[in-house]
């Protein structure tokens, strides 16, 4: 672990497993690493990213959270730590690397132990978007993250949860369902 939180303030991107598949991180506050990571998976800065947390202290400094009302904020702490990332409007400072064209932000209290004490470990919440090359399909596994990107990429030692889809993805306003998962 003492290694993978050295890569992140070293501002280098590593990969974890995640809930379903291996997951490509970096420092959120680091627009080089942001801007490495994007590179690395060939994803456009339009898109935004998703953080993922130990606990929801951990992104407030990156989500808004006034602008929900009682029943909004009920909606999405019922559902963590777990699997469901919700976009939730962003703070006015939080950088345009991570909100993309947006004016909110994905995010994810999880409930992978391993990433749970990454983040703690770190101090601060984590990029999170699929490790696999566009078009590739995610890796699954330690190996396969190194068949897809090669052995430089620190590789946080674990295996990925139960679930078979990715996290599903909310909007906190409406609640509606953006990514099935």
């Amino acid at each position: 672990m003492a290694n993978i939180v050295l890569a992140l303030q070293r501002e280098e991107v590593i990969a974890y497993p995640t809930e379903a598949v291996f997951g490509l991180g970096c420092d959120p506050d680091s627009e080089k690493a942001v801007d490495a990571l994007l590179a690395l998976k060939r994803r456009p800065r339009e898109k935004g990213l998703i953080l993922v947390a130990a606990n929801y202290d951990q992104l407030r400094p990156y989500v808004d959270d006034t602008q929900l009302n009682r029943v909004q904020r009920q909606n999405v702490f019922a559902s963590w730590p777990g699997a469901v990332t919700w976009v939730i409007p962003a703070r006015s400072e939080t950088p345009c690397w991570l909100t993309g064209r947006f004016n909110s932000l994905a995010v994810r209290v999880i409930d992978h132990p391993l990433v749970q004490q990454l983040c703690t470990y770190y101090g601060k919440p984590v990029v999170s978007t699929s490790a696999n090359l566009s078009g590739c399909q995610p890796c699954r596994s330690e190996s396969e993250v190194k068949m897809q990107f090669g052995t430089v990429l620190p590789v946080l030692s674990g295996q990925i949860g139960g679930r078979e889809k990715p996290s599903e993805i909310r909007d906190s306003l409406t609640g509606k369902q953006v990514r099935q998962g």
